[in-house]
């Protein structure tokens, strides 16, 4: 039975927060998207319906009290020690960018103060914030027959849900042409052991931990797509390795932070990549999560 990624960041908690988190799931509901806890300050749960803040026994208030639990320096350090699977400083790459990834492609985010040097990795934490992924299945069914045969850009704000139609849209192109995934971050597939536990599709490749341009030229060189998926492609490298993969007949579903069409347009690399026909479509999001605003046709738009 698969989990639900509330209770994987259960999972990661100090003793007494973890009875009250687990507690807490029922209440908070199913649209969770954020755990978040503050050093000296409390815990936040942020959903659909607002921002609440747990209690020691479990019950969630929307306004922060004496009965809410008080986070401190020693659950701080705990909850590192776990997600970093007690060996802190075997994940310096994590500790130096403030972020780990999780199973079910949950995050955490780490705010605090970092170290000097070339290294520069996180030592007092200040907040953990944990992001909730979800696998919404059959999300993108509106989409496929816009998109299948063509490439295109996903667009929106900040959490209108561009991971999430992603995966969704390459779980079903992946079950009927040769695909890659390149999950930078481990946050789409949340592969455990070279096994993905989010389902994108039975004759997808994916790549993990490794950046987006090597990753693009690795697939092509290797892997034999039919289509490349990426997330939030965001500088002139990405757009080489686009350019190097289309060139070889290679059709590319990305992501890209851009509300509507002159936010895309006023982006130089996005410019680029448009200026140079490499994408037929731009999908662009509500802010409702994962729902669709408007499709634009990209021929001839520059």
């Amino acid at each position: 039975m698969s989990r639900t990624s509330f209770s994987v960041v259960c999972d990661y908690m100090a003793e007494d927060i973890r009875s009250a988190l687990i507690s807490a799931e029922k209440k908070a509901g199913n649209n969770v998207s954020e755990i978040r806890l503050y050093n000296g300050r409390g815990i936040a749960i942020v959903s659909s319906d607002g921002i609440k803040y747990l209690c020691r026994n479990g019950d969630i208030t929307s306004v922060f009290n004496s009965k809410c639990i008080a986070v401190n320096s020693a659950h701080m350090r705990e909850i590192l020690t776990r997600i970093s699977k007690y060996s802190v400083y075997s994940h310096e790459r994590e500790l130096a960018v403030g972020c780990f990834v999780l199973e079910n492609g949950v995050r955490a985010g780490l705010s605090g103060t970092y170290s000097e040097g070339d290294k520069g990795m996180i030592r007092d934490i200040s907040s953990i914030n944990f992001r909730i992924a979800r696998q919404v299945t059959g999300c993108s069914d509106e989409l496929f027959s816009s998109v299948y045969g063509r490439s295109a850009l996903i667009c929106g704000a900040v959490n209108s849900g561009k991971t999430t139609l992603l995966r969704d849209i390459c779980r079903s192109f992946g079950n009927i042409s040769k695909c890659t995934l390149i999950d930078e971050k481990n946050e789409i597939a949340a592969v455990v052991k070279g096994c993905p536990t989010n389902d994108v599709g039975y004759l997808t490749d994916i790549i993990t931990d490794k950046n987006r341009h090597d990753s693009i030229i690795c697939a092509i060189r290797t892997l034999s797509p039919d289509y490349i998926f990426c997330d939030e492609i965001a500088d002139s490298s990405d757009a080489a390795a686009i350019r190097d993969g289309v060139g070889c007949g290679v059709k590319f579903i990305a992501t890209l932070h851009a509300e509507n069409m002159d936010d895309l347009i006023s982006r130089k690399f996005s410019r680029e990549l448009l200026e140079a026909g490499y994408f037929e479509k731009a999908v662009f999001l509500s802010r409702q999560g994962w729902k669709i605003k408007e499709i634009r046709s990209l021929i001839n738009v520059c």
